[in-house]
């Protein structure tokens, strides 16, 4: 058996490119269709075209082409998988031919965070990047924490990594159409710390569980109503995974999940929290789930604690 996790990618016969959205499988390797060779493709890797494929696109391309292997995401049976391209593979290869992959690592480095837990996920993964493409880096397991750390005081020295700049997280902010006004998502970011520019372009600190991390999967349940509830936050763990995930204490709910970006670290254990989603029943656990289309409408995330914190409530 292939040995997959999130934000890997997969190759497959047919050199159609798909980025691993789950650590577990149901029948083949749970992923979403990136990129396509296409003769009027924009980017090219090894004399073949390509052509990128966004979320809403994917699933239009793979309902007609393969449309046995859609399901809530593209379900790539194993046995049409000819490469597994891992993150971590990738940093050798990138600290030596990009400069700005190299001062994200060697900014790591200095704070101690092993190679072997470092990785770039994404275009450049695929070796399909042009000069738009932002920096997907990947730290796996526990030392995420302290290397968002690390890259949160390289910002505040000189050096290549910068703080992003107004005109980007307006970008950021416009890209994610979150239901939360801008001023609440900016005092959100502002501590999150893991997000930054390095000459000029956008990355982003990606977390990843470590094997160890890898349990039990994430089991689907029922779809019930749409509900709002403040509640507090025992653990955030895995606040910065995909999906989010916050243990709360709650008279119904047992954990809410985020499954946009916008609402990963988006509270701190011990802080009172807003979250509106759908109730999904699993056996007898309610959890809340936020994110549940790409561009999720009524559904959010607040620290209300922290929110108060600043002033704004």
């Amino acid at each position: 058996m292939l040995k997959t996790r999130l934000r890997d990618f997969l190759v497959t016969k047919d050199n159609w490119l798909f980025a691993v959205s789950d650590y577990f499988r149901s029948n083949g390797i749970r992923a979403t269709l990136r990129y396509v060779p296409d003769e009027n493709g924009e980017r090219e890797l090894n004399g073949i075209r390509y052509k990128k494929y966004d979320f809403g696109p994917a699933f239009e391309f793979m309902r007609k082409y393969k449309p046995e292997w859609v399901q809530d995401v593209h379900v790539v049976p194993e046995s049409e998988v000819k490469q597994v391209l891992h993150p971590s593979d990738a940093i050798p290869r990138l600290v030596n031919s990009d400069s700005r992959v190299r001062a994200i690592v060697k900014t790591l480095d200095r704070a101690g965070i092993p190679r072997t837990s470092m990785g770039v996920t994404g275009s450049m993964l695929a070796g399909l990047q042009n000069e738009n493409s932002d920096i997907d880096f990947v730290v796996y397991g526990p030392v995420w924490f302290r290397a968002r750390d690390a890259i949160a005081a390289a910002k505040q020295q000189e050096g290549p990594i910068e703080e992003i700049d107004e005109e980007m997280w307006q970008r950021i902010y416009r890209k994610r159409i979150p239901e939360i006004s801008f001023d609440e998502f900016m005092l959100h970011e502002s501590r999150k710390g893991n997000r930054g520019m390095v000459e000029g372009t956008y990355f982003d600190l990606l977390f990843v569980r470590e094997w160890d991390q890898i349990k039990e999967p994430l089991l689907r349940g029922k779809d019930t109503v749409k509900m709002k509830i403040e509640a507090r936050v025992t653990n955030a763990d895995f606040a910065f995974d995909s999906p989010a995930y916050y243990k709360v204490e709650h008279d119904e709910i047992d954990h809410v999940l985020s499954y946009t970006h916008t609402y990963a670290g988006q509270a701190l254990p011990g802080e009172l929290i807003e979250a509106r989603g759908i109730v999904e029943e699993v056996g007898d656990i309610k959890r809340l789930v936020v994110g549940t289309s790409r561009e999720p409408k009524g559904e959010w995330i607040k620290s209300l604690t922290w929110l108060e914190k600043c002033g704004h409530i």
